[in-house]
């Protein structure tokens, strides 16, 4: 009398349809979370953050100064940084050479605020310009995701 030994297993057919469904579940979670979006998003919140510093700063030094703005903050926005040309290259709507706050914001700042994905000392990617009022607006010039992000006080 032969007994026939059955095998359990699963099939290439069966394997090929489980391996399809994670692959098909792997991309729609990969796609709802959407990481480059994710990684813009968290990058604009360090600007918005930058900028506030900045203002603060700069409104510190107003006080301390009793009402002066700093040396170079006017109508005409300026990236802020070391450049002496290339301060339209980050910002296109500032001028040519950049304005260098990073002496007298030293009090008020540890360091000069970068720009998280293209900032250097140089072009900070940062720009600033006070109206007739006395308003001054500091924005960053590489915000991503069609956000503006700026502050004016």
């Amino acid at each position: 009398m032969k007994t026939h030994s059955k095998t359990q297993g699963f099939t290439l057919i069966e394997l090929l349809v489980v391996i399809a469904i994670i692959a098909i579940l792997a991309t729609v979670v990969f796609v709802a979370l959407d990481p480059v979006r994710r990684f813009a998003d968290a990058r604009n919140a360090r600007r918005f953050s930058d900028v506030n510093s900045l203002l603060t700063a700069v409104h510190e030094y107003v006080i301390d100064n009793d009402g002066v703005l700093p040396s170079g903050i006017n109508a005409t926005e300026k990236q802020l940084g070391t450049c002496s040309s290339g301060g339209a290259t980050l910002c296109p709507t500032a001028a040519a050479a950049c304005l260098d706050l990073a002496s007298p914001l030293v009090p008020y700042l540890k360091t000069m605020p970068l720009d998280p994905r293209d900032g250097s000392a140089a072009t900070t990617g940062y720009s600033v310009v006070s109206d007739a009022n006395g308003i001054v607006t500091i924005k960053s010039c590489s915000a991503e995701n069609s956000v503006s992000v700026q502050v004016s006080r």
